[in-house]
């Protein structure tokens, strides 16, 4: 299903979120696709991550977010200063995400880099798009993990050094190769060959907030 803005409404999930780490501190959980990461204006969409977690976690803040076609681990402070620290490593870059995504067509390079300033699409929210005028600063690396045939098509890992809105997926299909069933960016033919984003949160790399320790805890990949 499309999502269009205000006007969109989840259909909804019955998956389950699950839990992959948790302490006095903070939890990272696998977030399933089909589900909000915030509950929307929308009565009608108060069901996701967040409305979940705080009836046991009450005051639990998502320290980022996935699309709602996105699976995947998150990360989640159970405190303000927690919180607050987590968003400092999200600032200075020192945590580090990786994704697994399936493309349409085959990639010929083993590994590389997009790089692509990223822009709010007033006109036709809520998209984004290419814009180097306007457009913020965006690096997606991907290396290629499998190619397939019969379709043709490339399983990647993707490694964004930025976090804008939709970054790999609108880099996807800037190089040519759309993330197969992406409802934004994609069209007809990557509709036609997954029934879901195949956009997956596949690890997070970062320092504890009390603790210091580096962390790194990844989420097993559904596709």
């Amino acid at each position: 299903m499309k999502n269009s803005g205000d006007n969109f409404i989840a259909p909804i999930c019955h998956e389950q979120i699950s839990l992959l780490f948790q302490d006095d501190h903070l939890l990272l959980v696998n977030k399933p696709s089909g589900l909000l990461s915030l509950s929307g204006k929308n009565p009608l969409n108060k069901d996701s991550v967040h409305f979940r977690l705080v009836q046991d976690y009450p005051h639990a803040t998502l320290a980022h977010r996935l699309d709602f076609g996105t699976s995947g681990i998150m990360l989640v402070a159970l405190n303000k200063a927690v919180n607050a620290q987590l968003t400092r490593q999200f600032q200075s870059r020192t945590l580090i995400k990786t994704y697994i995504s399936i493309l349409m067509g085959i990639v010929k390079e083993d590994s590389g880099e997009i790089v692509a300033p990223i822009a709010k699409d007033k006109a036709h929210f809520p998209l984004q798009k290419i814009c180097t005028h306007e457009g913020k600063h965006a690096v997606s690396r991907y290396q290629v993990l499998e190619r397939l045939h019969n379709p043709p098509r490339t399983r990647v890992t993707f490694t964004p050094s930025t976090g804008r809105t939709h970054q790999l997926r609108i880099h996807s299909r800037e190089f040519g190769h759309p993330i197969l069933g992406c409802d934004l960016y994609g069209n007809p033919q990557t509709h036609a060959l997954a029934e879901r984003l195949l956009l997956h949160a596949d690890s997070l790399s970062f320092n504890h907030p009390i603790s210091g320790q580096r962390m790194t805890v990844h989420c097993p990949c559904p596709f």
